[in-house]
C-alpha cells in the first residue's frame, strides 16, 4: 500500500483546495509545502497583501478627491511601519485560518520540499533538514509560479519584484515600475497614493495590453495623470546600481537614447511557472519550452498519476482558475465524469479605476473572425457613477451578431472587479442580451450598467442613445 493516496506538491489556491476537496471526498492526503501554513503565493506574497496596500492607498485617494464635494482632510501621514503590520496580520490570519480547516479534515501537512523520484514517490526534505521517501497513488503539481525577472536586472541593489515590493521596505522618493501589466501599474498605483514620484516603461505601445481599447484607455488616462511619466514603445537596455540608486538607460521608438536615476525599481514583466528542480524528470511528465507542465482536459499529464494545476499547468495564471481546477482534478482521480472547460474566465485588475472582463474580447472576436454586435455603456449616463464623481468607466458586452448571445464582458471603473461575475454566469448560462435586459437590476447602482449595455444591443438602452 502506497504512504499516501493522494500527495499534493504546493500549497496555493490550486493545491490547498485540491487538498480540501479531496478529504471530502475521503481520500487520504498528504499536502507538502514550504510554507508553515497553506496560502502559497496569492496569500503571502500576491493577491492578498497587494489587496491590503491597494486599499490603503484609495482610501488616501478618495479622501484627496473629497476636495471636489466639499469635504477636504488634513495630508494623510504614513506609518510605514504599522501599515506593513496590518497587512502581514492580514496575512497571517487568513493563511492560518487555512492551517485549521485542514486540521479539521485531517490533511497530513508537511512542511517541506518534495522532490519527485518516479512516478508513484517522492523525496521530501522538511523544514528541519530531515528527509524521507513517500509513496502515493496520485500526485498533484501544483507549484505555482515566480517573478520573472530581466537578466541584467538580476541581484542588483534597489531593484525589486513585486514580492520585495510588497515587503514596503521603504516609500522611495522616485519609483520606476518596468512593465506596463496589471501587476506593475497596481503596486506603482500603491506606491504613489503612499508618496512616490511614479514612472512606468512598456515597451508595447499601450498600458494594459490583454485588455481591449477602450477599457485600457480609461486606466492609461488616470495613469497619465498621476504619475511622473508614462514611456511607452521604450525598452530598458540596462541598469546600474549603487547604495542608494538605480540609473537606467532607455531606447525609444525612434532610437533615441536616455538616462534616469530612480531610487527604487520594480521590475514586472510577467511570472514563470515554478516546474524547474522538481524531479519531474524522473517521470513521463512533460514540460514544455515554455516550463509548463503540459496537462488534458482532467489536468492529468503523460504520467497517469501525476496531475498539474495552476500556474504551473498554463495560462491564464490566476488563482480563481486555479481552484477550479482543483476541483476538476480530484473529481477525476475519483473517476467522476469531469473535464475542464470554462466558457469564461474573469479577469480583474484592481487598479484605479478597475478593469475586468470575461470571455471572448473585442480584438480576439476580430482575429477569429466572429461576427459580433458591440454594446458600450458610458458612466457618464449612470446616476449611481455621477454621485461617486466616477463617470469615466465603461461597460461593454460583446454579443454574438446573429443569435445575440453573450460571448464577452468588459467593465471599467470602481468596483468593476465585483460586478464581473454577473457577466461570467451570463456566458457560461448561454445567456442572451434579452435575458440580462429583462432581469430587474436594483437602482441606483453600478450594476445598471449592465443591464442598460444589454438593452443598448437591440438599440433599446433608456438612458443611453448610441450614435
Amino acid at each position: 500500500m502506497a504512504d499516501t493516496e493522494l500527495l499534493i506538491v504546493g500549497g496555493g489556491p490550486a493545491g490547498y483546495p485540491a487538498a480540501f476537496i479531496g478529504a471530502d471526498h475521503g481520500l487520504d492526503v498528504t499536502l507538502v509545502d514550504m510554507e508553515d501554513n497553506p496560502g502559497g503565493v496569492c496569500l503571502y506574497r500576491g493577491c492578498i497583501p497587494s489587496k491590503a496596500l491597494l486599499h490603503v492607498a484609495e482610501i488616501i485617494t478618495e479622501a484627496r478627491e473629497a476636495e471636489a464635494f466639499g469635504l477636504t482632510f488634513g495630508e494623510p501621514v504614513l506609518d510605514v511601519d504599522k501599515l506593513r503590520e496590518w497587512k502581514n496580520s492580514v496575512v497571517t490570519k487568513l493563511t492560518s485560518g487555512l492551517g485549521q480547516l485542514g486540521k479539521q479534515r485531517k490533511v497530513n501537512f508537511v512542511q517541506g520540499r518534495a522532490t519527485f523520484t518516479g512516478a508513484n514517490s517522492v523525496e521530501i526534505e522538511a523544514a528541519d533538514g530531515h528527509k524521507k521517501t513517500m509513496t502515493f497513488d496520485n500526485a498533484i503539481v501544483s507549484t505555482g509560479s515566480s517573478p520573472a525577472m530581466i537578466p541584467f536586472a538580476r541581484g542588483l541593489n534597489r531593484v525589486m519584484d513585486s514580492t520585495g515590493a510588497l515587503a514596503l521596505e521603504d516609500i522611495p522618493e522616485r519609483l520606476l515600475v518596468v512593465g506596463g501589466g496589471y501587476i506593475g501599474l497596481e503596486l506603482g498605483q500603491a506606491y504613489c497614493a503612499f508618496g512616490s514620484k511614479v514612472s512606468v516603461v512598456e515597451m508595447l505601445p499601450n498600458l494594459m495590453a490583454g485588455a481591449d481599447p477602450d477599457l485600457s484607455r480609461v486606466l492609461a488616462q488616470r495613469v497619465k495623470k498621476d504619475f511622473e511619466a508614462v514611456m511607452l514603445n521604450t525598452k530598458v537596455l540596462g541598469m546600474a546600481s549603487n547604495e542608494t540608486s538605480v540609473t537606467v538607460r532607455f531606447e525609444g521608438a525612434d532610437g533615441t537614447r536616455s538616462e534616469e536615476t530612480y531610487d527604487r525599481v520594480l521590475v514586472s514583466v510577467g511570472r514563470r511557472p515554478n516546474s524547474a528542480d522538481l524531479g519531474l524528470e524522473t517521470t513521463a511528465v512533460v514540460v514544455n519550452e515554455q516550463g509548463f507542465v503540459e496537462v488534458d482536459n482532467q489536468r492529468r499529464t503523460a504520467q497517469p498519476s501525476i496531475y498539474a494545476i495552476g500556474d504551473v499547468a498554463g495560462e491564464p495564471m490566476l488563482a480563481h482558475k486555479a481552484t477550479h481546477e482543483a476541483r476538476v482534478a480530484i473529481e477525476a482521480i475519483k473517476g467522476h465524469k469531469t473535464i475542464y472547460d470554462p466558457s469564461a474566465i474573469p479577469a480583474v485588475v484592481f487598479t484605479n479605476p478597475q478593469i475586468a472582463w470575461c470571455g471572448i474580447t473585442e480584438r480576439e472576436a476580430k482575429e477569429q473572425g466572429i461576427e459580433v454586435k458591440i454594446a458600450k455603456f458610458p458612466w457618464a449616463a449612470s446616476g449611481r457613477a455621477t454621485t461617486l464623481g466616477r463617470s469615466d468607466g465603461l461597460t461593454k458586452l460583446i454579443a454574438d451578431a446573429e443569435t445575440e448571445r453573450i460571448l464577452g464582458v468588459g467593465l471599467v471603473g470602481p468596483g468593476a472587479g465585483e460586478m464581473i461575475a454577473e457577466g461570467t454566469l451570463a456566458i457560461e448560462m448561454g445567456a442572451v442580451a434579452e435575458d440580462i435586459a429583462l432581469t430587474i437590476h436594483p437602482h441606483p447602482t453600478l450594476s445598471e450598467t449592465i443591464m442598460e449595455a444589454a438593452e443598448a444591443i437591440s438599440g433599446k438602452a433608456v438612458h443611453y442613445v448610441s450614435r
